[in-house]
């Protein structure tokens, strides 16, 4: 989990700086963001608000749809929250003891500490709660992909829920203008929880998210939003491999 975010935070910082010196049409394909992608196949895209400017690498990947990953559990904590099996970030879920990789996954979490640490028991403890029929309501009212969650007690893992960037962009674009169907108040908490940073007047916020196969990350993501200057800058990538 730490490589990736370092990883796509260092990426994203070198995209937005070529970003911003990017002018001229409404859609811009930056091919020479490949380098940044040898060895995967992969995309990113970038969204400019306040210009309504889209740059985007690799379009064709930008339309595929893949496992989200943990970059789901922005809407898993949406609907854990407007179910009701969650209060507000400070809801706390009890460690069962199990032992784990990661020593943040060893202890009874909030979902504030959850989402940061992206402890998987949590969130599969709380669509547990949340129930299959319902889960699969608010799924399909986002909608969010497919909207498959037929594929067990992680479905958002390499399953059967799947997103491409280009919607991951547009969920991002209605959460941050309260046009998903929760409440405004749930929408705020998860904007709040998912930031990442906030030093010089620029925040930075996001989830990242892998996928394993025969032991393997396989998939990549890291999608959010930088706000910097009265604008937003909404983005979403992803990366597949081998290994």
């Amino acid at each position: 989990m730490r490589k990736w975010l370092g990883l796509f935070v260092v990426t994203l910082i070198i995209f937005f700086n070529m970003v911003m010196s990017v002018e001229g049409s409404s859609r811009v394909n930056q091919d020479e963001l490949g380098k940044y992608f040898v060895g995967y196949q992969g995309t990113f895209i970038l969204f400019d608000e306040q210009n309504d400017e889209y740059t985007i690498y690799n379009e064709a990947q930008s339309k595929k749809r893949i496992p989200p990953c943990s970059s789901f559990k922005i809407y898993n904590s949406l609907i854990g929250l407007q179910s009701g099996v969650l209060k507000d970030e400070n809801s706390v879920l009890k460690w069962d003891g199990t032992i784990y990789p990661i020593a943040s996954w060893d202890k009874d979490n909030t979902l504030a500490s959850a989402i940061s640490n992206s402890v998987i028991w949590y969130y599969k403890e709380m669509a547990a709660r949340v129930g299959k029929d319902k889960m699969q309501s608010y799924v399909s009212s986002i909608p969010y992909g497919n909207c498959d969650i037929s594929g067990g007690a992680t479905f958002w893992q390499v399953s059967s829920l799947k997103i491409s960037a280009e919607e991951q962009i547009e969920l991002l674009k209605r959460l941050y203008h309260n046009q998903l169907p929760f409440s405004q108040r749930n929408m705020r908490i998860v904007r709040k929880i998912i930031i990442l940073s906030a030093n010089d007047d620029v925040v930075l916020s996001g989830k990242t998210g892998s996928g394993f196969y025969n032991g393997k990350d396989v998939i990549g993501w890291f999608v959010g939003c930088i706000e910097k200057d009265g604008n937003r800058y909404i983005f979403a990538t992803n990366v597949e491999g081998d290994d």
